[in-house]
């Protein structure tokens, strides 16, 4: 109910905004998971061609970051985050309607472009559009996002029990009803004339070393975070024996999400620096892959149900750990991120953001699949543990280390109690 309580006090865009990033989630996480065993099982694709076709869909995403940030600038947020949602429904029916390889790649491709035009472009109207609350904003944002990488595999699970194609088009269904929603209600926003080249506003976002440094030094968040579907799931396997158990890693998650985040943003929005939070909440992050680091290499647990909940606890307090570290850190990440510029920029900073730390995470992700690679192979099952750890501590001493230096934006005025009056209601 807080939860709700908190998201009337904002104005439509935003609602309509937070319900969309639900339904992103849901229909992504209804089908991306399961697309490999699709590929694999289904349409009897070898591991290469399959690597090939997710490879093409995460490069498409990543690797354009920056072009549908600078469109965001350029054409207005509204526009971009519409077109995102429409290609997205079209690569996703591409999924449900073709099994050729010429039609995949284009699932693929447009299935990632889609998500570097909207990703940056949500992000971007939300900072303008929310004002001095943006923190907020963005807690509530992480609340709905949490919320549909939950329900989306839950559905999805569900519509494989009839066919991959249903659960397609059940996610494409998803995207174009998001489409719909926001040509309708989505309101317009006036665009500042652009006063140079879009190759003069990557230069100069590129030449903004502080902000650089600052992205890598997000590489522990989002690293840390995609260990929520590999490290703490197998973890979670293997300490209890049951497949099922990766399932209550996310459930726990989302409940502390809902529970907690809006009052531990509106708390520490009002004790202590941005940069404060973010490296203790990368901390946080780091120290939650301790007590599942205890268990690991024990094998499953002996002596029936209660054994195995006894061995769950430590991952599962890992896994609440970890949520509590993003809770803490990740709305004043996005908060911080439109304050490194102009307000014009807003959008190519955030597709910037989400390249560096994009391909970070993906040399982050590639050292934790190859620790826990070597763990197993040497009997050192708490290798890929204490890499996560290490990548927690170091990237919070890097976020500590640039407020030392005094390079990170600070709020400019206090929030006010009352929204702003930008803000429409």
């Amino acid at each position: 109910m807080r939860t709700w309580h908190e998201m009337r006090r904002f104005p439509l865009a935003i609602r309509l905004l937070l319900i969309n990033q639900l339904g992103v989630n849901t229909g992504f996480y209804l089908l991306v998971p399961y697309l490999a065993v699709h590929l694999d099982k289904d349409l009897g694709m070898s591991a290469a061609a399959v690597g090939i076709v997710l490879g093409v869909r995460n490069l498409s995403q990543q690797g354009l970051f920056l072009i549908g940030g600078s469109a965001s600038d350029r054409l207005g947020a509204r526009g971009v985050i519409i077109a995102g949602c429409a290609l997205r429904t079209v690569g996703f029916g591409l999924f449900a309607l073709g099994d050729g390889p010429a039609v995949l790649l284009a699932a693929s491709v447009l299935s990632g472009l889609a998500g570097a035009l909207f990703n940056p472009a949500v992000r971007a109207y939300l900072a303008q559009e929310a004002g001095g609350r943006k923190a907020e904003a963005f807690a509530l944002f992480n609340v709905f996002a949490t919320t549909g990488a939950l329900i989306g595999p839950l559905l999805g699970s569900a519509l494989l029990l009839v066919d991959f194609r249903a659960a397609a088009l059940t996610a494409a269904a998803i995207f174009a009803l998001l489409t719909l929603a926001q040509a309708v209600v989505l309101p317009a926003r006036e665009v500042p004339p652009a006063t140079g080249s879009v190759l003069a506003d990557w230069r100069e976002v590129l030449g903004n070393r502080v902000f650089l440094a600052f992205a890598l030094a997000m590489v522990g968040m989002f690293t840390l975070q995609n260990q929520l579907y590999l490290l703490l799931p197998d973890g979670a396997r293997r300490a209890t024996g049951w497949d099922g158990a990766a399932g209550i890693v996310f459930l726990v998650g989302t409940v502390a999400n809902l529970a907690l985040q809006m009052r531990i943003t509106r708390i520490l929005k009002k004790r202590g620096s941005r940069a404060r939070w973010i490296g203790v909440g990368l901390g946080l992050m780091g120290l939650a892959f301790v007590p599942p680091m205890a268990v690991a290499g024990l094998g499953p647990a002996p002596g029936g149900l209660g054994g195995a909940a006894l061995r769950a606890l430590p991952v599962l307090a890992g896994a609440l750990l970890l949520y509590l570290g993003v809770m803490v850190a990740q709305p004043f990440v996005m908060e911080l991120i439109p304050d490194f510029g102009r307000a014009e920029l807003t959008g190519t900073y955030f597709g910037l953001f989400y390249v560096v730390s994009g391909i970070a995470a993906a040399v982050g992700n590639t050292a934790i699949g190859w620790a826990m690679d070597t763990g197993r192979h040497a009997h050192h099952q708490w290798l890929p543990w204490a890499c996560c750890l290490a990548f927690g501590l170091v990237s919070a001493a890097g976020v500590a280390w640039l407020h030392r230096l005094r390079g990170l934006p600070v709020r400019e005025t206090a929030a006010p109690a009352a929204a702003p009056p930008g803000i429409r209601t």
